[in-house]
């Protein structure tokens, strides 16, 4: 079970790890981007967890959308 501290940390550190993408001017190690991607989004919010956060604070999250096929 993720904890709030856990998926909040995911959200900076995510954040941090695009950045950090961002401004790479070195060559991608893919396989390094494969294994960060992974611990990202071990407890990376999920739709429900949008979704309630929305509910619970509408002036800074908006619900997730639903997914076009």
């Amino acid at each position: 079970m993720t904890m709030p501290e856990e998926r909040t940390r995911a959200i900076t550190e995510t954040r941090q790890f695009l950045e950090t993408l961002l401004g790479a001017e070195d060559e991608i190690m893919w396989g390094l981007v494969r294994t960060m991607a992974g611990q990202l989004l071990r407890h990376y919010p999920l739709d429900v967890d949008l979704s309630v956060s929305a509910s619970a604070l509408p002036g800074v999250w908006a619900p997730p959308r639903d997914k076009q096929s």
